[in-house]
C-alpha cells in the first residue's frame, strides 16, 4: 500500500503536477500528475529524478550560531535582536533580504508584509531579479501592469511559435514537447529559433536565426518597421487599444537594411524570411526568456517584441501573443506578493501613494516603504560599502549565482550580520552565515506556487519535517514577533494564502489583472484540496477569462497600451584586443541552478558531469584547444577552469559555458565571477549572456580520472570536478605537477585504510598509471592518470563500484583501463531517465532502428520526457552519414 500526494515540481517555471506516493516502507516514488494541466502527466529528467534528491545527507537539521548548534528560540531572537538593533542605529534601509524563486508564495508574501509594511523598507529583492526583471518592467510599460496575457495552450494552437533567447528543449522540456507534439500533428506549423547557439531546441525549428549577442533589440524594431511598411498593421486595434505607435515606428525605421544587418548578423534573405513569416501568420506566438532578460537592453528587447504583436492586434487571442518564459518554479507567486524591490504585493505599484495607502490600510501596519528598494546588484553593494548592517539570504546562492560572484562572496563575508534559511548545511553561501536556519524542502513544505501562464497550484508535503527544520514563513514570523510586530500570528500556510488572496481583491474594482478575491475565506479544508486554477479568480465570478487584452482592457489609467518608441544600444560589442571572445552562460538539461538540489542525483549528473566550455573549432584550433582540454577564462572580475567542448553548434567568437557550478563541485567554475555587474537601466536586471572574455589552454602535467565508494577529497588539487556515481563518486583531475607517491596522495585522497594495497599498472614512457584499491570483493577506489586528457571508457569505470570483484581478471580489467568482453561499455550516457548511453544507441541504429521512434522503442531512449531526442536524433545522422562514405 502506499498514499499518493498531488504536488508541483520544484524546477522550472513550466509547472508540472506531480503525484508523490509514499509506501509503508517509507519508498518514495514520483511520477506526472495526468490530471495537471500544465503538464498532463509528463515530467523531464529533473522531475522524473525527484526522489534521488530528498535523501538527508548534508541537509541543515538544527539551528546554528556561529557554525555551532543551537536551539530556535536563541536563534530567532539573535535574528530579531541584530534587526532591530540596526534599524534603531542606521534606520530601515539598514537591512534587507535577499529571497528566492524557490520559496513558496506563502514565504515570499510574510517576507515582503515583514519588510515593506513593518519594518518600513523596499530592501527585499530575489533571485528572481535575476531572471524575470525585464519581463516584469517590459509588462509593465506596455501594458501597465506584469501581466503574461497568454496560456499554454496558444503555443499548441499557433501557426508560427517563435522562440527567441529560449532553449525550450532543454530550459523548459514538459512545454517544449507539448510544442513538438502540436507539430509533429500540424507538420505546417512554423517554429523559429533566434539564438547565436544551435540549441538542441534547433531540432525541430524550421529556421534558426543565429543571431547576434543583444541583436534582438533591431531585429524586432526591423520587423516593426516592415510590418508598417507592409499593411500587416491592424488599424483598429491600434487605434482603439493603443498609444504611440507612429512614435515606435519611426524610430523602427531610422534602422537602415545595412545597420539591421551589421547589428543582428543575419544576412539580407534570412531577415526577409522571418518578416514575411511573422507578416502572413495571423496565428503567432513569441516566446522569450532567459536570452532576452539577461541583457543590458533586456526590458527593451521585451518592449520590441510586445510593439509587434501590438501593432498586429495578436494578442489575447487563441494562438497569439507574446508569452514570458518563466525561469524558476515560483518566480510568478513572488511577483504577485510584491517580492521584487520596486513593487508591492497584487501587483500595485510601490511608487503610486494610493496603493501604498491601500495596502498598509489593509495590513493595518504602522509604516510602509515609501520608495523603492535596492535591486539585487545594487543591494550587494550596499553590503559591501557598508550601508546594509544585517541582511537574510533565504533559499538561494548568491555567492554563485549573483555576477561579479566573488564581489558578492567578499561582500557577504564581511558583513556585520548575515541569516541564511536553506535545506543544505554547506553551499558558497551557507559557509559565511553567522545564523544558519534549516528550512524545508521540496515534499516537506505546504504551500502554492504559480507557473508560467498564470496557473497557482499547490505544493502539498507528504514528509515529516526532518530534525528542527521548520517553513520559511514560520521562521520569518517568529523574528516578526520577537521584533514586536502583531499581524503574524499565522498557524497555517492556508492562512496567509486567504490573506494574500482577500488583499488582492481589496479596493480592486478591476484596477489590477491580479485578483484572486475568490479564495479570500478559504479555510484549510478547502486549501488542502485546492485545485490548480488560473487567475484572475476575482469574487463571485462565474468563470474566469484565461486571456488577456484581445479587446484591450490594458492597466494604464487610460485602458490603452503603450507602444514603446526603442532607441538601439549604441553598440552591443563588448569585446576587445584583451578579451576577444563573448562568453554566453546558461542551463544545460539535467543540472538546476547551483546544483543544491541535482547535485545528489547520480542519474542527472551522468549526461554531463563536469563544467565545460563550448568553442567553435575555428576558435580552438586559434587558441591551440583540443577536445576535452582545460582551459582557463578570464573576463576583468575573474577566472574559471573548465573543460574544452568544441562543437560546430557554437558561433564562432562566442564561448558557452554553463552556470550550475560552484565551490561544492569543482575547483574554479563559478562562471558568474566572469560576469561583470552590469544591468538593464530599467529592469535593474544583470546582463549575462554578453561577457567579453579572453581564453587559454590550462597546462597540467597529469590528468586524472578517479571512481571512489566514498567522497574524495581534493581541494588543494589543482583542477577537479567531483559528481555523484551510482555507487560512490566520480572525480576528474589535473595536476600542474607530478605527484611523488600516487599510492599515499589515493590514500589520502579517499580514505584508503593503510592496510589495504594497491593492484597497479605504470608506463613510464607514455606517463600511464592506474591504481585499484579493493576491500575484499569491494572496489574503493580507481584512479587513472596520463599525461593527456584520459580517455577511459567512465560508465563502465563507474560501473565497477556496485561490481563483485572476487574474481581476479575482474580486478585486472579495471587495471587494463577497459572492459572485459563480457562487460559491454555503454558509452557516455545520453538518455538520463533511462540511463541508455550511446553505445547502446548506436548498436540499435547499425540494428536497422534508423529513426528516434525507432531507437526508442528499442532502447526506451528518448521516450519519457523527451529532452534527449534531438541528442538521439543528431546520433543518428552522424551513423548514417558515416555509413554512406
Amino acid at each position: 500500500m502506499s498514499v499518493e500526494t498531488k504536488t508541483t515540481c520544484p524546477y522550472c517555471g513550466v509547472g508540472c503536477g506531480v503525484v508523490a506516493a509514499v509506501a509503508d516502507t517509507g519508498t518514495v516514488t514520483v511520477k506526472g500528475d495526468p490530471d495537471h494541466p500544465a503538464n498532463f502527466g509528463r515530467l523531464c529528467s529533473k522531475g522524473s529524478a525527484l526522489t534521488e534528491t530528498i535523501d538527508l545527507d548534508g541537509r541543515v537539521l538544527y539551528p546554528e550560531i556561529s557554525g555551532q548548534r543551537d536551539d530556535w528560540e536563541r536563534a530567532l531572537d539573535l535574528v530579531a535582536q541584530r534587526f532591530s538593533q540596526a534599524i534603531v542605529e542606521h534606520g530601515p534601509d539598514s537591512v534587507a533580504f535577499y529571497v528566492s524563486g524557490q520559496l513558496l508564495t506563502e514565504d515570499y508574501y510574510v517576507a515582503n508584509k515583514l519588510m515593506k509594511g513593518f519594518i518600513g523598507s523596499a530592501n527585499i529583492d530575489t533571485n528572481s531579479r535575476l531572471c524575470m526583471a525585464s519581463s516584469v518592467a517590459g509588462h509593465r510599460r506596455a501594458f501597465g501592469a506584469d501581466t503574461v496575457p497568454g496560456t499554454y495552450e496558444d503555443l499548441e494552437l499557433a501557426d508560427l511559435v517563435i522562440l527567441t533567447g529560449s532553449n525550450l528543449a532543454w530550459c523548459h522540456p514538459v512545454l517544449y514537447q507539448r510544442l513538438a507534439a502540436a507539430k509533429a500533428e500540424r507538420p505546417e506549423m512554423k517554429i523559429v529559433v533566434i539564438d547565436p547557439r544551435r540549441t538542441m531546441t534547433c531540432d525541430i525549428a524550421d529556421l534558426h536565426l543565429a543571431i547576434k549577442p543583444d541583436g534582438d533589440v533591431a531585429l524586432f524594431m526591423g520587423l516593426l518597421a516592415h510590418l508598417a511598411g507592409t499593411g500587416a498593421v491592424d488599424t483598429v486595434y491600434v487605434a482603439a487599444h493603443t498609444k504611440g505607435f507612429d512614435e515606435a515606428v519611426a524610430a523602427a525605421a531610422g534602422l537602415s537594411e545595412p545597420e539591421l544587418t551589421m547589428r543582428t548578423g543575419l544576412p539580407a534573405q534570412e531577415l526577409q524570411r522571418f518578416f514575411r513569416l511573422f507578416e502572413q501568420t495571423p496565428k503567432t506566438v513569441t516566446c522569450f526568456s532567459q536570452g532576452v532578460n539577461q541583457s543590458s537592453s533586456g526590458t527593451d528587447k521585451v518592449n520590441a517584441i510586445i510593439n509587434c504583436h501590438l501593432a498586429t492586434g495578436r494578442i489575447g487571442r487563441p494562438g497569439m501573443g507574446p508569452f514570458s518564459l518563466t525561469g524558476q518554479p515560483n518566480a510568478m507567486g513572488g511577483r504577485e506578493v510584491g517580492g521584487l524591490a520596486n513593487m508591492l504585493a497584487a501587483h500595485m505599484a510601490i511608487e503610486n501613494e494610493n496603493d501604498r495607502e491601500r495596502v498598509q490600510r489593509f495590513w493595518t501596519s504602522p509604516t510602509m516603504a515609501a520608495k523603492p528598494g535596492l535591486k539585487a546588484v545594487d543591494m550587494f553593494k550596499a553590503v559591501a560599502d557598508g550601508r546594509i548592517k544585517a541582511l537574510w539570504i533565504m533559499a538561494t546562492n548568491p555567492v554563485v549565482s549573483m555576477p561579479d560572484a566573488d564581489f558578492v562572496e567578499a561582500a557577504i563575508r564581511d558583513c556585520p550580520f548575515v541569516v541564511v534559511s536553506d535545506v543544505l548545511r554547506h553551499t558558497d553561501t551557507t559557509r559565511h552565515a553567522h545564523v544558519l536556519l534549516p528550512s524545508l524542502g521540496w515534499g516537506e513544505k505546504d504551500g502554492t506556487v504559480t507557473n508560467s501562464e498564470r496557473r497557482i497550484s499547490r505544493q502539498r508535503g507528504f514528509l515529516p519535517p526532518p530534525g528542527e527544520a521548520r517553513a520559511d514563513w514560520w521562521q520569518m514570523s517568529e523574528v516578526a514577533r520577537r521584533m514586536g510586530f502583531d499581524g503574524f500570528n499565522y498557524a497555517s500556510p492556508a492562512e496567509i494564502f486567504a490573506e494574500h488572496a482577500a488583499l488582492s481583491a481589496f479596493e480592486n474594482n478591476g484596477r489590477s489583472d491580479f485578483d484572486i478575491g475568490a479564495y479570500g475565506d478559504i479555510d484549510d479544508n478547502a486549501y488542502n484540496r485546492l485545485a490548480p486554477f488560473q487567475w484572475p479568480q476575482p469574487v463571485g465570478a462565474v468563470r474566469h477569462t484565461s486571456r488577456f487584452f484581445a479587446e484591450g482592457g490594458f492597466y494604464h489609467p487610460d485602458s490603452k497600451a503603450r507602444f514603446i518608441a526603442i532607441e538601439v544600444p549604441a553598440t552591443t560589442a563588448r569585446t576587445d584586443a584583451r578579451y576577444p571572445l563573448t562568453l554566453n552562460t546558461g542551463r544545460i538539461r539535467d543540472h538546476w541552478h547551483t546544483m543544491t538540489r541535482t547535485g545528489k542525483s547520480a542519474r542527472l549528473s551522468s549526461h554531463i558531469a563536469e563544467p565545460f566550455a563550448e568553442f567553435h573549432p575555428r576558435d580552438a584550433t586559434e587558441l591551440g584547444l583540443s577536445a576535452a582540454d582545460l582551459v582557463e577564462l578570464e573576463s576583468p572580475s575573474g577566472t574559471v577552469i573548465t573543460r574544452v567542448l568544441i562543437s560546430e553548434r557554437q558561433a564562432s567568437g562566442s564561448v558557452f559555458v554553463p552556470m550550475h557550478w560552484n565551490d561544492q563541485f569543482a575547483a574554479k567554475a563559478r562562471i558568474d565571477a566572469l560576469v561583470p555587474p552590469l544591468t538593464d537601466p530599467v529592469s535593474g536586471q544583470p546582463a549575462a549572456k554578453n561577457v567579453a572574455i579572453a581564453a587559454r589552454r590550462f597546462s597540467a602535467r597529469v590528468y586524472g580520472f578517479a571512481v571512489s565508494a566514498g567522497k574524495p577529497s581534493v581541494s588543494a588539487t589543482d583542477y577537479w570536478a567531483i559528481a555523484k556515481a551510482d555507487g560512490g563518486w566520480r572525480t576528474e583531475l589535473a595536476f600542474r605537477d607530478t605527484v611523488e607517491d600516487w599510492t599515499d596522495w589515493c590514500r589520502d585522497t579517499f580514505g584508503i585504510p593503510t592496510d589495504v594495497e594497491p593492484l597497479g599498472y605504470a608506463d613510464r614512457q607514455s606517463g600511464e598509471q592506474r591504481l585499484a584499491f579493493f576491500d575484499a570483493d569491494k572496489l574503493l577506489a580507481a584512479i587513472f592518470l596520463a599525461r593527456q586528457p584520459v580517455a577511459v571508457a567512465r560508465n563502465w569505470a563507474i560501473g565497477q563500484l556496485q561490481s563483485s570483484h572476487s574474481d581476479l581478471r575482474k580486478r585486472f580489467a579495471i587495471i587494463a583501463g577497459r572492459p572485459g568482453a563480457d562487460q559491454p561499455d555503454p558509452g557516455a550516457t545520453v538518455c538520463s531517465c533511462y540511463s541508455i548511453g550511446v553505445n547502446r544507441i548506436v548498436a540499435a541504429i547499425r540494428g536497422g532502428c534508423h529513426s528516434v521512434e525507432a531507437v526508442g522503442k528499442e532502447t526506451n531512449a528518448g521516450t519519457n520526457c523527451g529532452s534527449c531526442r534531438a541528442e538521439i536524433r543528431g546520433i543518428i545522422d552522424g551513423c548514417l552519414a558515416a555509413a554512406a562514405e
